[in-house]
């Protein structure tokens, strides 16, 4: 698979992206603080890379800064524009977190779990293609 990921590997400012025959799109997280305009930057571009269908996002969630409370609410907002689901894998705990801070005070926009084991979470994704 190594080379499968670098061959069709889209990069972003916030992640790279690599979308799978299946039409689930891979994102590999990188360790940046979130703005609106970076934010705003890398729906354009998802945009792009799936034609503006909505996907199933499986996502490789890594440590970031927190966002201020104006880019949480533009990237909740966000998500129902690209996603149909959204699957986050991560070392146990880290997608906990990030959920809790994202969405403390309401449910998320779009299906959501959070898996330490990617299999599975592509498994749960299928469910989720339009």
């Amino acid at each position: 698979m190594g080379n499968e990921r670098d061959n069709n590997l889209i990069e972003g400012e916030i992640a790279d992206y690599l979308l799978t025959d299946t039409g689930i799109l891979i994102s590999y997280s990188k360790s940046i603080l979130r703005t609106v305009e970076n934010i705003s930057a890398n729906v354009a571009l998802v945009k792009k890379i799936t034609n503006n269908k909505k996907v199933p996002l499986l996502i490789y969630l890594k440590n970031s800064p927190v966002p201020d409370k104006e880019t949480r609410k533009f990237s909740t907002e966000q998500l129902p524009q690209i996603y149909t689901a959204m699957a986050m894998v991560s070392k146990p705990g880290l997608a906990q977190l990030i959920m809790k801070i994202l969405f403390k005070f309401q449910n998320p926009p779009i299906p959501m779990k959070s898996f330490t084991d990617d299999k599975k979470a592509m498994e749960w994704l299928t469910k989720f293609l339009i």
